[in-house]
């Protein structure tokens, strides 16, 4: 039995000088306290270039990579910037907290230097990208665009031509655009340059990355406009119908999502070639893919375009085992998780079973002292991933402290936990001890941190994404912690 065991930390959470978490030298430093910790895998969220609200789950393009994680100093050391102007800049006062109002002007001109130094330097090595990178095209073009309109989403774009694609319009924007449209490739081409050599570095230590795919691309996003015809859009490109969940216990008027949904006959049509192009970009960055909210696969709330809640919507028929059986069996050499929280019924039980895949459990939702939960460390299978919480959920401290009393009682005496050890030692090791073969946890619970350490809130429109870790807080004593209770539990 291989059991194995990670961490959750976003790149931007990382420390930096800038404002945000890169593919620097502090990546290559948490790797190496991945491996002093005996931990074998490094969870992150999705790489994509984020937009209104800074989510990594709303972004421009689910294949390129977010220019903010482009390594300054690196860019520095190639001689394409100059370290003693980067100084200069305020990229926020509070190194715990990313300001994103304030990089974003900021990083964008501090890119464009090292685009008109590098760019003539590295044109034949960006050539060379753009030709492996069949999407690189039309997300550079979008970007282009999108910045000379003020950053408006395509669907409001004054040129018709353009929005709608027309092909004398798409020659004439290139044209009129081949600076920016130069520009936005180079950023593609240095962000997975840094990216593969930072892999690489990860590899050779022996630990394997796990990353997201969101279910849903961006309404606003290179990939809709790019190709409209594999997605539930009406005249002029507008949506019908967009995702989100019903109403439950937690929200009685559901969330709005607000992302196109998928024309899935006619993607099925076309032997789900958007599906295996994109999972071929997350392969590219990511050795095991967590497929994001994958009770969508079997069935999907489905809310008419222009309501204000998800009150309104209704269940669709997803495309099961159509499309996993094409992923699962076409990518033989990814692994995959299925994201398989929620409200589930026989039906995504039984996709899940079909699939094969790992499902996950969250040790945050197994006490519940009013009725039995499958999210106990006892009912587990083996072959699922065991996490302490999930991005979207309180760190353990925080739980601790707002859920109900009688919740933390139960998990007091099912796991042992006293606050000599500490109540997020008691939960990791409850995790660690488990019978799944992979166990996750948050580094902010690593830390014992508190409501200051949460990553996302859902529902919650500003203030999320923003957590970072401090220089000193990936020590040498917190890694040979968790080397023990790795150890302990047979997961080195």
């Amino acid at each position: 039995m291989d059991r194995k065991s990670g961490i959750l930390l976003h790149i931007s959470s990382l420390p930096s000088p800038y404002g945000i978490g890169t593919l620097g030298r502090e990546a290559y430093a948490f790797a190496d306290f991945l491996r002093a910790a005996g931990q074998r895998y490094w969870q992150l969220l999705p790489l994509g270039p984020t937009s209104y609200g800074d989510s990594p789950y709303q972004s421009f393009s689910t294949f390129a990579g977010n220019p903010y994680l482009i390594d300054l100093d690196l860019l520095a050391e190639e001689g394409l910037l100059d370290r003693a102007d980067l100084e200069k800049i305020n990229w926020g006062t509070n190194p715990r907290y990313v300001d994103y109002g304030r990089i974003y002007g900021a990083r964008f001109d501090v890119l464009r230097a090292a685009f008109q130094k590098g760019y003539p330097r590295d044109r034949e090595a960006v050539e060379a990208f753009r030709r492996e990178n069949k999407w690189l095209d039309s997300y550079a073009l979008f970007m282009a665009v999108k910045r000379h309109f003020g950053m408006k989403s395509w669907l409001d774009w004054p040129d018709e031509g353009i929005r709608l694609r027309r092909p004398a319009a798409l020659e004439r924007w290139r044209e009129e655009l081949r600076e920016d449209v130069a520009f936005f490739s180079y950023l593609q081409y240095l962000f997975f340059r840094q990216w593969d050599a930072l892999r690489e570095y990860i590899h050779s230590l022996g630990i394997r990355i796990i990353g997201d795919l969101p279910i849903y691309v961006a309404m606003d996003s290179a990939d809709v406009w790019a190709e409209p015809e594999f997605f539930q859009l009406g005249e002029d490109c507008v949506p019908t119908e967009v995702s989100g969940v019903p109403p439950d216990y937690f929200s009685a008027d559901g969330q709005l999502w607000g992302n196109p949904l998928y024309d899935y006959e006619r993607m099925k049509k076309d032997g789900f070639g958007w599906w295996i192009r994109r999972v071929e970009g997350a392969g590219r960055l990511f050795d095991v893919i967590r497929i994001d909210h994958f009770r969508g696969m079997e069935s999907y709330w489905a809310v008419p375009y222009g309501e204000t809640t998800a009150r309104n919507g209704r269940w669709r028929k997803g495309p099961g085992m159509d499309l996993v059986g094409v992923l699962t069996g076409w990518f033989s050499d990814l692994e995959f998780i299925a994201e398989d929280l929620g409200f589930l019924t026989p039906a995504v039980h039984q996709l899940l079973a079909d699939s094969g895949l790992p499902g996950m459990k969250v040790l945050e939702f197994a006490f519940d002292a009013r009725e039995p939960s499958n999210y106990l460390p006892h009912t587990y299978d083996r072959r699922c991933v065991c996490y302490v919480g999930t991005h979207d959920n309180e760190t353990v401290m925080q739980w601790k402290e707002q859920a109900d009393r009688a919740d933390v009682s139960m998990a007091r005496k099912y796991l042992g936990l006293s606050d000599v050890e500490g109540i997020n030692w008691g939960m990791i090791r409850g995790g660690m001890s488990s019978v799944a073969d992979t166990f996750v946890v948050q580094m902010q619970d690593c830390l014992g941190l508190g409501a200051e350490g949460r990553m996302n809130t859902p529902g919650k429109a500003d203030g999320n994404w923003q957590w970072r870790l401090l220089p000193h807080e990936a020590s040498p004593a917190l890694a040979k912690k968790l080397y023990q209770y790795a150890r302990m539990y047979g997961r080195v």
